[in-house]
């Protein structure tokens, strides 16, 4: 583990002096939490907002990879700002920009103008949790510990997203989908409130730090690639691929877009994203697994909504309170990271297989449990897992991360882990889910209507009508069983992977493992050697 300097003695010294000391950390736990709770576009009240405006869901996801990409091209950004502007300037504008956005969206339909408003509420969201968060890291762990500060921060971070899409279901079906908005902007300006009567301006550095030397249109054009990915692979399915006019289109200027930003990372002497940045030893697995353990939790966004409201027949306030759930499984995978990593300090590969471990369970739990008539409860223990897998993985990950990286190029890699870790693994993931259920289902429905037996089926009268409805929530059923088997079959494969890879005897040989090349190469050697 790297070494740290001895770090000063915790103080807030942004408060004024009428606050106990013991209430000002507090105070920046539910200011995070605040800022968490906040977005611009809320999943609980998916279906209300496409009824409500008109638009499809493939509109409404699009603002939420919006938000995500807002999230995470900020990273690097996030120290310039802090020893630029003042905490308390910092958190008001960030609090009044979330309450503009939310507030804007409720009064647009133009859909790039809500992408837009998503994008920025998603830079606005971001940098009042790092400001809040940055503030308190010392009262967490005093000596900057990453083990001990990176399960306190997904604790915070995992709670508020199961709560946010609980209470905007919750709102939605009481209330109305434009209540989680006032709800928000109400939560901005208790936080807005707290900084004007309760702190004062203060700024970790005297010597205020100018913003030259950004790459702005670095930034752009690496946003805008992480953008053009997401749309073709979010309206991939609606418009058939590569049959769409514009699917083609938008693939040939993503290539131009790649093009540009590697050029400009390349020559530009103090681009967005360094070179150097991408040569730290272990950053390229660590991507790759992120995408992947995405990838397959995907299938919380697809298959567990099909399931609930095709199949079970469930109201979203209903599902996303059958979600809660998962917090248990949070908080568990929260202090399993924190007693690995702080206590016991055992390897981080058997950690990494202990999150995979969790999400088998969870795809397992769901293949055996599927069918048309379930009771809710099965359901809690594999979403309990799902939340125990989720937790532990982007905690290790994460921590793995800031292991191999360096102060200067920390954040930098952080943007590219969140680019992957929020945003690309999610949506490819949802794409190949969302193509997997209409493959399936129309295979499904072709190989089960031959086993119909037509004159008993013609013989007697009945209800077709609710015979067909229930033969099509039964093909449903087998199709996310199917689906759920394929997680199982990976997630099971990789958490065997990372258990035998823990082995340094198997570690240690498998590196000297030939290539495909190389033993194509020596078998057509020792044929010519035969022959000769």
């Amino acid at each position: 583990m790297s070494s740290h300097p001895t770090p000063p003695p915790f103080a807030m010294p942004m408060f004024r002096s009428c606050v106990p000391a013991w209430l000002r950390p507090w105070i920046y736990v539910i200011q995070a939490f605040c800022f968490q709770l906040a977005g611009c576009v809320y999943l609980g009240a998916l279906n209300e907002m496409i009824g409500g405006r008109a638009i499809m869901r493939e509109d409404v996801t699009m603002c939420l990879y919006s938000n995500l990409a807002g999230m995470a091209i900020y990273f690097p950004l996030l120290f310039r700002m802090k020893f630029r502007f003042s905490n308390r300037s910092l958190l008001i504008t960030s609090a009044l920009v979330l309450a503009a956005c939310n507030w804007l969206f409720t009064m647009t339909t133009f859909l790039p103008l809500m992408w837009v408003l998503c994008f920025v509420a998603g830079m606005a969201k971001i940098q009042g949790t790092f400001e809040n968060m940055s503030n308190i890291q010392l009262w967490m762990t005093p000596t900057r510990d990453m083990g001990v500060f990176f399960p306190c921060l997904h604790i915070i971070l995992l709670t508020s997203i199961e709560l946010q899409a609980w209470y905007s279901a919750f709102f939605g079906h009481t209330l109305h989908w434009y209540a989680s908005y006032y709800f928000v902007i109400g939560l901005m300006m208790l936080v807005v409130t707290i900084q004007l009567f309760l702190t004062r301006p203060w700024c970790p550095v005297p010597q205020r730090m100018p913003l030259h030397g950004i790459d702005w249109l670095g930034a752009a054009l690496w946003c805008l690639l992480g953008l053009q990915i997401a749309y073709i692979f979010n309206y991939g399915d609606w418009l058939d691929w590569w049959h769409s006019s514009t699917i083609r289109i938008l693939t040939g200027t993503s290539f131009i877009t790649l093009a540009g930003c590697l050029h400009r990372m390349w020559t530009k002497q103090q681009p967005f994203y360094e070179p150097r940045m991408w040569t730290y030893r272990h950053l390229v697995p660590i991507l790759l697994i992120i995408v992947i353990v995405e990838g397959l939790l995907a299938s919380e966004r697809v298959l567990e909504e099909v399931f609930f409201e095709e199949v079970m027949g469930y109201e979203t306030v209903t599902s996303y309170s059958l979600t809660l759930w998962s917090l248990p499984g949070i908080y568990l995978g929260c202090l399993v990271s924190w007693l690995w990593l702080v206590k016991w300090k055992f390897n981080v590969y058997k950690l990494i297989a202990c999150g995979l471990l969790g999400i088998t369970l969870y795809a397992s739990g769901f293949y055996f449990l599927v069918a048309v008539h379930i009771n809710i409860e099965v359901l809690r223990l594999p979403i309990a897992c799902r939340g125990f897998g989720y937790a532990v993985l982007s905690i290790s990950l994460m921590w793995c991360l800031h292991e191999i990286m360096t102060f200067e190029h920390f954040f930098q890699s952080l943007s590219v882990f969140n680019f992957m870790h929020m945003f690309i693994g999610g949506v490819i993931g949802c794409a190949l889910y969302a193509w997997g259920v209409r493959y399936y289902m129309a295979d499904n429905m072709v190989r089960y209507t031959a086993y119909i037996d037509m004159p008993s089926f013609t013989s007697s009268p009945f209800d077709v009508g609710e015979w067909m409805e229930g033969f099509v929530r039964s093909m449903m059923a087998v199709t996310i069983k199917q689906l759920y088997g394929w997680v199982l079959y990976l997630s099971g494969g990789l958490t065997l992977g990372f258990l035998l890879w823990d082995i340094p005897m198997i570690r240690r040989h498998a590196r000297r493992f030939p290539t495909w090349t190389m033993v194509w190469m020596d078998s057509q050697l020792r044929r010519r050697r035969r022959k000769l």
